[in-house]
């Protein structure tokens, strides 16, 4: 009943986000029964999705993977957009970059929440090059079920603190492609980009930013695949962050991601030899 008031409140309503994680058992099925009951409900609106995997270096309960590999089938289904987060890589980014000795949960969310920030500015702020979920998803999306995205965010930065250095748009640029600033535990260099989407904030030269992506395509062409021409996008939004003066949200579809797959089914393999 909930839903349907905010959602009869809204003026032109774009879709729906949803916050989960896949290794416990209300994020897993109670967030995928949402996601099936809100799809019948708007067949026609998207359903963006951020969900964190299990990943066994930080493990809470040993069903994980047999909670994860049996949601995954309804976010193919169910689910026009998937941002694929997880544990291992959000300490790996409070450990190495952020130099954060004992990170909580706030931390890992305050990353979290930056990425998700940064993929619907363009539908809170203006901006010179306008993107939304659904743009998102044209862009993105060469096969229907090719939805699960590898996130990042740059400049990475610690909740509370200020950035004192303004980063450049090639900086942004550089830091947003990097392996470390990815959210999920998968390397994009084991894979390549089928397509990928760029969200800049903050005032900065739409030039600059073309010149930036073209030249991060050009010295990297074998990461990308050759049969799906421009296949990288880039929208600007004017608006920066708190707390900063210019920031990028990455978000890739790339084949590496599969290695988040892999990961789920040999764990959900060996529970099942066991019998656990």
């Amino acid at each position: 009943r909930r839903r349907a008031e905010e959602a009869e409140g809204c003026d032109c309503l774009q879709g729906f986000q949803l916050c989960h994680s896949l290794g416990g058992g209300t994020g897993s099925g109670l967030g995928t029964l949402l996601i099936s009951k809100i799809r019948e409900e708007y067949p026609d609106r998207m359903m963006c999705t951020f969900s964190v995997v299990p990943s066994p270096k930080v493990s809470d309960t040993v069903v994980e993977p047999y909670n994860a590999t049996l949601s995954m089938h309804q976010l193919v289904e169910n689910a026009d957009e998937c941002m694929i987060l997880d544990n291992e890589a959000l300490y790996d980014i409070c450990f190495r970059t952020l130099k954060l000795t004992t990170p909580s949960f706030g931390d890992l969310n305050h990353l979290i929440s930056a990425v998700m920030s940064g993929v619907t500015c363009c539908l809170r702020f203006p901006g010179q090059l306008n993107a939304d979920l659904r743009k998102l998803a044209v862009n993105l999306i060469p096969f229907p079920r090719l939805h699960f995205f590898m996130v990042g965010f740059a400049p990475l930065t610690s909740r509370g603190s200020q950035q004192y250095r303004t980063l450049s748009v090639p900086e942004l640029t550089q830091q947003m492609w990097d392996a470390k600033n990815m959210m999920c535990a998968a390397d994009p260099r084991h894979g390549r980009y089928l397509t990928a989407s760029a969200m800049f904030r903050g005032r900065m030269s739409s030039k600059e930013v073309d010149e930036q992506m073209l030249n991060v395509q050009s010295k990297n062409s074998s990461y990308f695949v050759e049969w799906i021409p421009n296949n990288v996008k880039s929208s600007i939004c004017d608006i920066p962050p708190r707390g900063l003066k210019m920031s990028a949200t990455f978000i890739g579809n790339t084949t590496a991601i599969q290695e988040m797959f892999k990961r789920v089914s040999e764990q959900f393999t060996v529970h099942v030899r066991r019998k656990a």
